[in-house]
């Protein structure tokens, strides 16, 4: 560690100064159920690090679990830190204050690991702003011996490359188990006095862990990825033996360690996710965190079951979290009940990508709301079906409204993106809404997506002037809200290999969208097109990109996802200045025979069958969910060990 592990800023100074920044609460914890430990009584402190503001990092169920799994560790105190906002980091530049913790106000750079969550593409400079303010050097070529070991976790780490410069290792797949390995491997090294590369190598010996300094990227003249390679690593005869015995005796270690190379480790040819078996045996909060401020989402949450195999076509998170892993009812209640009594919260939310789809969704809200007395339950994904309609009056859902994402307009555009619904189940489902007491029904759509013409988005607008009208015939005013979004192909899907639209094509196409949309009681919001633009860069990127996300973040970028803080004339002048082609990574179809970057990173599902579901894409076929029907080959089970788990 570079500093001590006692908080250089005491409460009195802190306090002194807050007044001077917007919801002070943010950086004081303090919260109800917080953990607080003495730093010098544990043999690791590790940080968790949510690159986005206090409310935003509070909402987020994986920093919670995450939290209370490294906590429970007697050898382990984990603190947590936010992403400061404007007026914090000038106050905290101004008082020559380091970044510190919420718990103990310990500088970032005072912890062993410090640990961020990757949930969203355009958080990636925030990560840069915490790091330099935390007095840790951003690129991880320049950490000493004593610097942090800077990991990161979360959906994107799967298409890690554009961070690869700054974190020293990536955390793959599931993290509950994943992070108490790394925990151990950091506690075997440490006070061993062997070098930091030694402890990278060790990382990389644990199953879900990237370290992306351990691998050679040649590029081809035109630019495209030419391989992805291990770099053997030549080390001294004492860390050779001792890293080796620490391996154990397995298939990994036999590849490491080949004998017609001693003294070198060979990093795995490919690294594959990390997957918790059984979600019903995984750990889970029992003390949730309160927040001081209000978050973005008000209630306590109980995961359901993780995975979906629904097989929507533009979903990266339908790959990456395969298989379905479900919780029986009993255990959700009884999960749901001791959240409530810790918490004090009267609402809780039953998460996952598809709630709706839990395999006995109605006799677990029965025997909720009979366990639960007056506590409001809520299901924040619903599918398109008058199923999901009743279920959502019998959560009370109708005084708020009804979400709805059909996704596509056109029947065709829904069999090209494997939205098994059609046109009738969705108009079967707004009349049931509407019948039921709905009268406020959101729509989620995308535009952009491959293989969608003008006729596609007038469809979106028909269907909604339709869903209207179905209202007014039933003798009410509905308010139909159409949000939509713009397509980004992300890695990992069978759209992996699709370009993106360009922006002023994706404006026109809003255009169009809006005209077909005028009148009462339908209104319109859509996403900034820069925010799809770039996303769509970061997507897809390779590891060159590091040097434009440190100029951008140099010219001030901070905040990019939150609206109205993205100047793109920052972005193209930091492409330019680094010799890059934005066009090259957004809007460029892929070959099928490219190196893309991230094919080192094995999700399980394998490439084959994404390709086999674009073809099927082309040809306008539905796929259907195998949890209902058969084995659609995607090969995750097999691949990854683990199997189906339905409760």
């Amino acid at each position: 560690m570079a500093q001590t592990r006692q908080s250089t800023i005491t409460w009195k100074h802190l306090r002194r100064h807050l007044g001077k920044v917007e919801k002070p609460a943010r950086y004081t914890g303090g919260e109800i159920n917080a953990v607080k430990k003495d730093p010098r009584s544990v043999d690791v402190i590790f940080a968790l690090a949510f690159p986005d503001v206090y409310e935003v990092g509070m909402s987020h169920l994986g920093t919670q679990i995450l939290y209370a799994v490294l906590n429970s560790r007697e050898d382990v105190a984990c603190e947590r830190v936010y992403a400061p906002w404007y007026d914090m980091e000038n106050l905290l530049k101004q008082q020559g204050w380091p970044l510190f913790s919420i718990e103990n106000r310990l500088p970032l750079s005072a912890f062993d690991i410090v640990g961020f969550s990757l949930q969203y593409e355009l958080t990636y400079t925030n990560v840069l702003m915490m790091l330099e303010l935390g007095g840790i050097p951003l690129w991880s070529r320049d950490r000493a011996e004593g610097d942090p070991l800077v990991i990161a976790g979360g959906p994107c780490t799967m298409a890690a490359e554009p961070m690869a410069g700054f974190v020293d290792a990536f955390a793959l797949g599931d993290g509950e188990e994943l992070a108490l390995d790394i925990v151990d491997t950091y506690k075997a090294w440490k006070g061993t006095g062997k070098s930091r590369l030694d402890l990278l190598v060790m990382l990389s010996l644990v199953e879900g862990v990237y370290v992306p300094s351990l691998y050679d990227v040649e590029y081809n003249t035109d630019g495209t990825v030419a391989k992805i390679s291990p770099t053997p690593v030549k080390l001294s005869p004492e860390s050779y033996e001792s890293i080796k015995a620490h391996a154990g005796d397995s298939e990994l270690r036999r590849a490491c360690f080949p004998d017609d190379m001693p003294g070198y480790f060979i990093p795995p040819s490919k690294v594959r996710r990390r997957v918790i078996s059984s979600l019903e045996d995984a750990p889970f909060i029992d003390k949730p965190l309160i927040p001081l401020v209000e978050p973005i989402h008000d209630r306590v949450m109980v995961e359901i079951f993780r995975g979906c195999t629904q097989g929507c076509r533009f979903c990266q998170a339908g790959t990456i979290y395969r298989p379905v892993r479900e919780r029986t009812p009993e255990t959700i209640t009884r999960y749901a009940k001791r959240l409530l009594e810790a918490s004090g919260h009267e609402e809780v939310s039953l998460v996952s990508l598809s709630s709706a789809d839990y395999s006995h969704i109605e006799a677990l809200l029965s025997q909720l709301m009979g366990e639960c007395p007056g506590t409001k339950f809520s299901l924040p994904s619903l599918r398109v079906d008058s199923f999901s309609v009743d279920l959502a009056k019998m959560l009370g859902a109708s005084r708020t409204g009804l979400t709805l994402a059909p996704e596509a307009g056109s029947q065709r555009m829904r069999d090209i993106i494997n939205k098994k619904v059609t046109e009738e189940d969705i108009m079967s489902a707004v009349r049931h809404a509407f019948g039921s007491g709905f009268a406020h029904i959101k729509l989620y759509f995308m535009i952009g997506l491959p293989g969608e013409t003008d006729e596609d988005i007038k469809a979106i607008a028909h269907l909604a002037r339709k869903i209207r009208q179905a209202g007014r015939d039933m003798g009410i005013k509905p308010n139909i809200v159409v949000s939509v979004s713009g397509f980004v192909p992300k890695p990992n899907t069978p759209f992996q290999w699709e370009p993106c639209v360009r922006p002023e094509e994706l404006r026109r196409r809003q255009r169009l969208l809006g005209d077909g949309l005028r009148g009462p009681g339908i209104s319109y919001k859509y996403h900034d097109v820069e925010h799809t633009w770039l996303e769509a860069v970061f997507a897809r990127g390779d590891r060159r990109l590091s040097q434009v996300l440190e100029l951008v973040y140099k010219r001030g970028a901070r905040f990019e996802a939150w609206s109205g803080h993205l100047d793109i004339n920052i972005w193209e002048q930091a492409f330019y200045d680094a010799g890059l082609d934005p066009a090259f990574y957004a809007h460029r179809e892929r070959g099928k025979e490219e190196v893309l970057p991230w094919d080192h990173l094995d999700t399980g599902v394998s490439k084959q069958f994404l390709l086999r579901e674009r073809d099927r894409a082309r040809q306008g076929l539905t796929t259907d969910d195998c949890r209902t029907a058969y084995c659609v080959g995607c090969g995750v089970c097999p691949n990854l060990g683990v199997e189906m788990s339905l409760k």
